[in-house]
């Protein structure tokens, strides 16, 4: 006599709260001292602004509620929904390319007159989802044709978003696509072709940059060739960080945020601003955070039970994990200034709902998952 376990639910009654409303507490908690943290630093950098703070958790609160309703959402659901997300996001970017509202030189936005978004934002999830859900219903590792299906449904939206122009945004996209591909078994030997063409492909790639795009790459070369212009801001950046020392100046006591000599500190250089009053320390208390959400979501993913949550979590994990190493890297003049926020400490607003939406994924992926009877 043969004895089929067939898998089922566990009781979420026997899990605690966190079970019932599909949340995970490690992944919470971390996410919840990120935007604490936050938000001390952004007062400081507003320059004791209370109502940025209180806007800021204002945007926080609906990032938060909009997590929590797509971790109720299975991720069989989230499957079947994919394509019809990823072809809505595809016609979103072209209406931006053709009737898009520009603004400082870019043309990102649309207004359907009751909101005003970056359709940009939207992709960052749906193209993972989208590389994921393909990738899942094929046999791995892939095979050449499926790496060309791949690179073609991750080429399409970047390059779209790239002509916009958002550098920034277009990279993480295709990161976030290539993760997958990597994740579902990519061969080392096709790696190191790519990254050998990749490099290759270099040149063709600052022929087709914008002038300012290219300005860019120069000042992460030479900063002090303009100090006053173009390397202005890294300069700043760099002697911020550099005389917060090991424990900082203290709160509100960075002399060049509070004195207007570090441009935009509340939001793409609020790593300097922590840095300064806050030392060493305190970054190293920030990238702890940060090591706790990544970890835990690759765990999320290594315990995930089918190829497609545990392709699109892994994704979501190493993706977060480029948002932050590239804003910091920037900010130290280690990288190009893209324009990408640091992630849950910057003030701004859809990046943020953005970013938690992807964590509402890997809440639902863990905790709709379906466990074997003991």
């Amino acid at each position: 006599m043969s004895i089929v376990l067939t898998p089922h639910y566990e009781d979420a009654s026997r899990r605690g709260w966190q079970y019932r409303l599909h949340l995970d507490a490690p992944l919470l908690f971390a996410l919840i001292a990120v935007s604490a943290l936050g938000l001390i630093v952004l007062y400081s950098a507003g320059g004791g602004d209370i109502e940025l703070v209180e806007r800021q958790l204002v945007r926080l609160g609906i990032a938060f509620t909009g997590m929590l309703v797509v971790a109720q959402l299975p991720p069989r659901l989230l499957q079947r929904l994919t394509p019809w997300i990823f072809v809505i996001g595809i016609l979103l970017l072209l209406a931006v390319l053709i009737s898009g509202e520009a603004s400082g030189g870019a043309q990102r936005w649309l207004n359907l007159y009751f909101v005003r978004f970056q359709p940009s934002e939207m992709m960052k999830l749906a193209v993972p989802m989208m590389v994921a859900w393909y990738l899942a219903n094929t046999r791995l590792p892939p095979t050449g044709r499926q790496l060309l299906a791949s690179a073609t449904l991750i080429a399409v939206p970047t390059l779209m978003i790239a002509k916009q122009p958002d550098l920034g945004t277009s990279l993480l996209i295709a990161s976030s696509g290539i993760f997958v591909v990597f994740l579902a078994g990519l061969q080392w030997r096709l790696l190191a072709f790519f990254s050998v063409l990749a490099t290759a492909a270099a040149p063709l790639l600052w022929h087709f940059m914008r002038d300012y795009q290219r300005q860019r790459v120069m000042t992460l070369l030479h900063p002090e060739s303009d100090p006053l212009g173009s390397g202005y801001h890294i300069i700043q950046s760099k002697i911020a960080i550099g005389s917060g020392g090991l424990f900082g100046k203290g709160w509100m006591n960075g002399t060049q945020s509070q004195l207007d000599f570090l441009p935009e500190r509340s939001t793409d250089f609020i790593f300097a601003v922590l840095g300064e009053e806050f030392g060493f320390f305190g970054i190293l208390l920030l990238f702890t955070f940060y090591a706790i959400i990544v970890v835990r979501g690759i765990m999320i993913s290594i315990q995930a039970q089918d190829t497609y949550t545990r392709l699109l979590a892994g994704s979501l994990s190493m993706t977060f994990c480029v948002y932050f190493i590239v804003n910091t890297g920037m900010v130290t003049g280690l990288l190009p200034v893209v324009g990408l926020p640091l992630p849950m400490i910057s003030y701004g607003g859809t990046s943020i709902v953005t970013l938690m939406a992807g964590f509402g994924i890997l809440m639902s992926i863990q905790t709709h998952r379906k466990l074997l009877p003991t």
